[in-house]
């Protein structure tokens, strides 16, 4: 795989510095929100990937993560949201979809609300209760997320069902991170008018999903068409 050019800027959000990159393409503009575990670099291979398909992207490191640091206690769902948001007001025009992986999937739906975007890919989604969302991260938040099938009652589904873009779930078969019903439920949530599609990961874990995709050629290259007719303009 090609490894591409990555042109660094960082953009002012309430008093902190988001520190981001973004990667040019030709064929449109994809936002990447990283997980809660993880920084912009874990998903660097995507990237890469996305750029020999011809689109660009760009990625962003949340408060409480990588470049940007601070205090992760400072944050929440709702301020990672936000931090996206000045992300796309800083791309302008130029972006025209969003990739979320695991927390980062339920940002890229809440993104979905402000931001005109006409791709979701979501991948190892987690989605959360609305009574999660403007609790800073710490004990409270996760107090929340813990309760059995809190996941089943949140605001992800409606969001998807109201989305008019391009949608490509990607699940991981043996995902022990996010509960086997969620990326089901997103596909069937989201209209039955829009182009989307749910893609499983035989064997993958919810962080070994591209090392997976490198052991089977056939569906390397399913997910690449996928990813491209998900990011295309239709």
């Amino acid at each position: 795989m090609n490894i591409s050019s990555r042109h660094y800027f960082d953009v002012s959000f309430q008093g902190h510095r988001l520190y981001a990159d973004s990667i040019f393409g030709s064929k449109g503009h994809v936002l990447m929100i990283h997980g809660g575990a993880k920084d912009r670099e874990a998903g660097l291979r995507y990237r890469n990937l996305l750029a020999e398909l011809g689109f660009g992207s760009t990625a962003f490191d949340c408060i409480g993560h990588g470049e940007t640091g601070g205090e992760l206690s400072h944050s929440s769902l709702a301020s990672r949201t936000e931090q996206a948001e000045a992300i796309a007001r800083h791309l302008g025009s130029r972006l025209t979809g969003c990739m979320g992986v695991s927390m980062g999937a339920y940002n890229a739906l809440q993104l979905s609300r402000s931001v005109p975007l006409r791709s979701l890919v979501l991948m190892v989604p987690g989605v959360y209760h609305p009574s999660a969302y403007r609790v800073n991260f710490g004990p409270e938040f996760s107090a929340i997320i813990r309760k059995p099938l809190s996941w089943a009652e949140s605001d992800a589904w409606q969001i998807i069902s109201e989305f008019s873009g391009n949608a490509l779930v990607i699940a991981a078969a043996e995902d022990q991170v996010i509960p086997a019903g969620i990326p089901g439920r997103l596909y069937d949530s989201a209209s039955s008018q829009i182009n989307k599609a749910l893609l499983t990961i035989p064997n993958a874990g919810h962080n070994s999903v591209w090392q997976e995709l490198q052991h089977n050629r056939r569906l390397y290259d399913k997910t690449c068409q996928l990813l491209t007719e998900c990011l295309s303009d239709s």
